[in-house]
């Protein structure tokens, strides 16, 4: 408390001389332990004890200060070079909130239950406006624009935006988080629960090895002359073994199940294994992340898995919609809207799709639902010996066609069952019921579309919009009006910081809070600078990818909305909107977040993600415990041992996750990829052997697919297997042929003119809220109306006889055409 006290003292010295013992509380007393442990564990602590002293309000008011205070604007915009001398205090007081909201954050199993319950009071306090305030995220959000906009140029931004981060995911959730609210808000709509975990699924996923460059730019230039094939099958063995080096930097594949080879086979393998030589490299050959070690042992025989897709196919109420148009416009003439059900006039070929899309594929607990009502079904006679004797495990793999065929392909069990009582129609009466209920995706949006058009139908009946008071909502109310400020002024820093781009006078200056007073001369202090400067601008990255990621999810969950979009002379179509999503993702784009992305990626991204910006033994608290080796130029070049770093990675991921939140079911934004040649761009970040970047590299690859003609899909061909394999496929997607492109021609510029229009209506409905709206009411009563106190003019009753001469008695009525215009 006696710290807290001298805070408030007038002198600036004084105040920071205190703040920084502060600092050294936080940063856990390290002049006091004797390991890194201890250091972590009373940083914990006394960021805790500092919080429930009352530590955080303090320095937030002393933030306000420095925020507000005019002179060091005006004396960082006179100097030529600011340095890091001139954000002094602004950083003392950043690291100490930092540290206070880190460690919070985080929960462990072990705290205690006064530390639970001051997390959960920390965490209202920076969600909700207090005592009249706005939320700590906004005021973050402003340090951000007045620096981007030149106001004050000695800010920090790193530690701004790195503590910004960290308070969205604190107050509003991070990943982990959002699955939970995911499956929290399914289960309070009555939705059955989500199949599989997108994060869990990729985990178990494989890295594919990248296809060759030299194979992809042609596979018809690198074929051998036909004098020196052996034939056409020869030719054709040596094709498919380029095929199959997708997966060429581990022969031994435990989910393919091989047959020995024969010598010719063989032949033509190692002919293949020859071509690929030198153009793979180090990281090409082995995964860029280890797998984990087995538990037990293989054994020496061939050990095979079935053959499944990673992912289980999702069927959408709009996809047998669409599907049904076509059919009825081609076979019938017209169309029935949102009538899934009426299949007269219709081909048996089209009943049968339409039954398929329905039941997509089965997810395991519905396939032993089927057995269960197979073997043993209440209320219906025991089985037949061949149905009873069906081993469960014939119903494992993924890709089980639906009961119906099943039954007909196998004609003992189907006439088994025709002698059964209850006969096949029973059987498949009980799977629909069961399939239909709990297979069939639902989404959450699904839901609130229905609710929205209800808003709209009967404004007035069903009253006012109950808007909850969450913290996304919180968040997003605050943002609204200078949310395109935000957003170009993140964009402006990322920009700054990518590795490709060049330097510009007129650009902003991020390295205010890196650059030393007085610049290095030895050859070892310049490579330090450098390296700080690097890492620099990777944790701005690393910071601001992962803000706008979490900010796009989470607003992606807070509302849905659904509108309907007219081309001319063309049937028209109803399209998501994620209002909140959609308005963020909008302004993204229209400040070119896409092509920024895209110029970010268009670099040497296998030498930027295995980059060694970092100096291990200089890191926090290795280099306050131990004792500091002598640096010299050779250690530095050599760096640490790690072959990646783990902070570039998790950039680029979030980068191209960004880019597929942007562009999905969006054409007039997957034109802006193929517009960008992003195709070639994307290609090579393929070379990062990760699973979960490929994955997002290879979603972007398969939305414009199609648009890349077939010449592009003939020659890379591997890439397409990939996509394949590894992307999650919907039951009537045409990506790779691009049949539908001619039919149905886009208006793109209407079609973001329509998404803004209702962007602006709905937060013109649910925000802004006039007062002299057409739905406020109305004073019918004349007295109550005549009786009402007006505030008029302190001169007007000496002079209101001439203002009624003037305005009521001097002027003609025309009695008969008031009463008809009335």
């Amino acid at each position: 408390m006696g710290l807290l006290d001298r805070l408030e003292v007038v002198s600036r010295e004084r105040r920071l001389k205190v703040a920084r013992a502060v600092l050294y509380l936080a940063q856990g007393t390290f002049g006091e332990c004797d390991s890194e442990v201890d250091v972590l564990h009373w940083s914990r602590y006394n960021c805790f004890l500092l919080y429930q002293m009352g530590t955080f309000s303090a320095f937030l008011e002393l933030l306000h200060m420095e925020i507000d205070n005019s002179q060091a604007c005006s004396s960082a915009l006179r100097k030529p070079a600011i340095s890091i001398a001139d954000s002094t205090e602004l950083r003392v007081l950043l690291s100490v909130m930092y540290l206070m909201v880190e460690n919070i954050r985080l929960e462990r199993e072990t705290d205690s239950y006064g530390w639970r319950r001051a997390r959960e009071t920390f965490r209202t306090e920076l969600s909700f406006s207090m005592h009249n305030e706005e939320p700590f995220a906004l005021l973050l959000f402003s340090m951000v624009t007045k620096f981007c906009s030149g106001l004050a140029p000695h800010f920090p931004i790193k530690k701004v935006l790195l503590l910004l981060w960290k308070v969205v995911m604190f107050t509003l959730g991070g990943f982990e988080q959002l699955q939970a609210l995911k499956v929290q808000k399914r289960e309070e709509l009555g939705l059955p629960p989500l199949a599989e975990d997108s994060i869990q699924v990729v985990k178990s996923m494989r890295a594919a090895s990248p296809p060759s460059y030299t194979l992809d730019l042609g596979e018809s230039q690198l074929a051998p002359p036909p004098s020196k094939l052996r034939g056409r099958r020869g030719s054709r063995r040596q094709l498919l073994t380029k095929q199959d080096s997708l997966d060429i930097y581990n022969e031994r594949d435990l989910f393919k199940t091989e047959e020995p080879a024969t010598e010719e086979e063989e032949e033509s393998a190692g002919d293949g294994e020859r071509t690929l030589d030198g153009e793979l490299d180090l990281l090409e050959q082995d995964p860029l992340v280890p797998p984990p070690p087995s538990q037990a042992p293989l054994s020496a025989e061939r050990v095979a898995f079935p053959k499944g897709l990673p992912w289980t196919p999702k069927v959408r109420q709009k996809d047998i919609e669409h599907f049904l148009e076509m059919s009825r416009n081609k076979f019938i003439g017209f169309t029935l809207e949102q009538d899934t059900d009426t299949l007269v006039g219709l081909p048996r070929p089209i009943h049968e799709s339409v039954k398929t899309l329905k039941q997509a594929f089965w997810p395991k607990r519905l396939r032993h639902a089927a057995c269960r009502i197979l073997v043993a079904q209440p209320g219906i006679e025991p089985v037949p010996p061949v149905l009873g004797a069906w081993s469960l495990n014939h119903w494992t793999a993924r890709e089980v066609p639906p009961l119906a065929l099943w039954l007909k392909v196998n004609a003992k069990v189907f006439a088994a069952l025709q002698t059964w009582k209850y006969g096949i129609n029973t059987v498949l009466k009980h799977f629909a019921a069961v399939h239909d209920a709990k297979h069939k995706y639902i989404s959450i949006a699904d839901v609130q579309i229905k609710n929205e058009e209800e808003l709209e139908k009967c404004p007035m009946s069903l009253g006012e919009e109950v808007v909850p008071e969450t913290p996304c909502e919180i968040l997003y109310q605050g943002m609204l009006c200078s949310l395109p400020q935000y957003m170009i002024a993140l964009l402006k820093i990322l920009l700054a910081a990518a590795p490709t781009s060049k330097a510009k006078t007129d650009s902003i200056n991020i390295l205010a809070d890196v650059l030393p007073e007085e610049m290095p001369i030895t050859v070892l202090q310049s490579m330090k600078l450098g390296i700080d400067v690097n890492r620099h601008k990777e944790i701005i990255v690393k910071s601001i990818s992962a803000l706008l990621l979490l900010l796009l999810k989470h607003f992606k969950l807070n509302h849905i909305y659904q509108t309907f979009y007219s081309p001319p002379n063309k049937h028209p179509f109803c399209f998501d909107l994620l209002i909140q999503f959609e308005y963020v993702s909008q302004h993204l784009v229209f400040a070119n977040c896409i092509p920024l992305i895209l110029k970010f990626f268009n670099q040497n991204i296998l030498s930027y993600i295995t980059a060694k910006n970092s100096i291990s033994v200089l890191d926090y608290p290795c280099c306050i415990i131990q004792d500091l080796p002598e640096l010299t130029t050779e250690s530095l070049e050599a760096g640490d041992n790690n072959q990646f770093c783990w902070r570039n990675l998790f950039s680029c991921i979030n980068l191209l996750r960004l880019l597929n939140k942007l562009t999905k079911w969006k054409h007039s934004r997957t034109m802006m990829l193929v517009v960008f040649k992003s195709a070639p761009i994307l290609k090579r970040a393929l070379k990062v052997k990760q699973a979960m970047l490929q994955l997002y590299v290879l979603k972007l690859l398969k939305i414009q697919t199609k648009y890349l003609g077939r010449q592009w899909r003939k020659s890379n061909m591997k890439t397409m297997s990939a996509i394949y394999q590894k992307v999650r496929h919907r039951m009537n997607d045409d990506w790779a042929y691009g049949n539908d492109i001619d039919a149905r021609p886009w208006d793109f510029q209407a079609e973001e003119c329509t998404l803004r229009a209702n962007i602006e209506a709905f937060n013109s409905r649910r925000y802004d809220r006039p007062q002299d709206s057409e739905f406020s009411p109305v004073d019918n009563c004349l007295q109550s109306v005549l009786g009402q106190r007006l505030d008029l003019p302190e001169d007007f009753h000496y002079s209101y006889e001439l203002w009624l001469e003037r305005e009521v008695f001097s002027q003609p009525i025309c009695w008969e055409e008031l009463l008809q215009n009335h």
